[in-house]
C-alpha cells in the first residue's frame, strides 16, 4: 500500500524520505527526518514511533544498521513492519517483515534505499534507486521526487494512491522541507511536485526568518511595508 524512498545528499549532508501511498495522510507518520543524524520511513502497518526511535539511536552513536537490529529485538510485532534507514555518513539499513503485504522489494542505491509493498512489480524501488542515483547534481528534495515519480511512473502500486509527502533536514531542529498532499483523487505524486515547485523559491526564506528576522526578505503579506 506505500512505495517511498529515503536518500542522503553527499555534497551538503541534508537527508530526506519521500513517500506515496493509497491511504490519508501518509506523511504525518510515515517519514521521519533529523539533521545531522538520518531519515527513516516506517511503512506497511505503520508504527509511527519507530522512526523517531531509529534516530534516537542513531543520534546515541549506532550506524544506521545497529538502530535498526535494536528496535527489530526490542519491539514486538516487528513482522508488520517495512522500515527504511539512511544515515548522514550514508549507511543504509532495511527490514521487511514476514507479513508485509502483496509484491514487495527493497532495493538499496549510492546513498539511497528504496523500498514499497503492495506493488504492481518489483521493478518500482529499483526504478527509484536508479532515478535518485541519476540525479546527484539536484537539490535532494529534487532528486527524491523525481525517484518516487520514477516509481509511479514504473507502475507504483496494484490500487490508486491518494496521499505523499516529501521530507528534507538541513542544519537546523526543524525540517527544511515539510510538505504533503493529505488526500487526493487525482495524482497526489505531481501534486506533490508541484507544491515543491511553488515552496522552493520560499524556502531559504522561511529559514532566514526563523534564525534572524532583520535579515529577512519582505513577507509578501497585506500590509507589510
Amino acid at each position: 500500500m506505500t512505495f517511498s524512498i529515503v536518500g542522503h545528499c553527499t555534497r551538503t549532508n541534508m537527508v530526506g524520505v519521500a513517500i506515496t501511498t493509497s491511504s490519508i495522510c501518509v506523511a504525518s507518520r510515515c517519514p521521519w527526518v533529523r539533521a545531522g543524524v538520518g531519515a527513516v520511513a516506517t511503512q506497511n502497518v505503520t508504527d509511527p514511533s519507530l522512526g523517531p526511535l531509529i534516530l534516537d539511536y542513531i543520534e546515541q552513536g549506532f550506524d544506521a544498521q545497529d538502530a535498526l537490529d535494536k528496535v527489530i529485538a526490542e519491539r514486538q510485532h516487528i513482522e508488520y513492519r517495512q522500515l527504511t534507514v539512511v544515515d548522514t555518513h550514508g549507511d543504509l539499513a532495511h527490514h521487511t517483515g514476514t507479513e508485509i503485504l502483496g509484491i514487495n522489494k527493497v532495493v538499496e542505491g549510492a546513498s539511497c534505499v528504496a523500498a514499497g509493498n503492495l506493488l504492481s512489480s518489483t521493478e518500482v524501488p529499483r526504478a527509484m534507486a536508479e532515478q535518485f542515483e541519476a540525479g546527484a547534481d539536484l537539490h535532494l528534495a529534487e532528486r527524491l521526487l523525481l525517484a518516487l515519480k520514477a516509481g509511479v511512473d514504473a507502475g507504483g502500486e496494484q490500487g490508486p494512491t491518494h496521499s505523499s509527502g516529501l521530507k528534507i533536514a538541513d542544519k537546523n531542529s526543524w525540517p527544511l522541507v515539510d510538505l504533503r498532499i493529505d488526500w487526493s483523487d487525482g495524482e497526489p505524486v505531481s501534486e506533490l511536485i508541484d507544491l515543491w515547485k511553488a515552496y522552493e523559491p520560499e524556502m531559504d526564506a522561511y529559514t532566514t526568518r526563523a534564525i534572524d528576522p532583520s535579515k529577512a526578505p519582505s513577507y509578501g503579506v497585506p500590509g507589510d511595508l
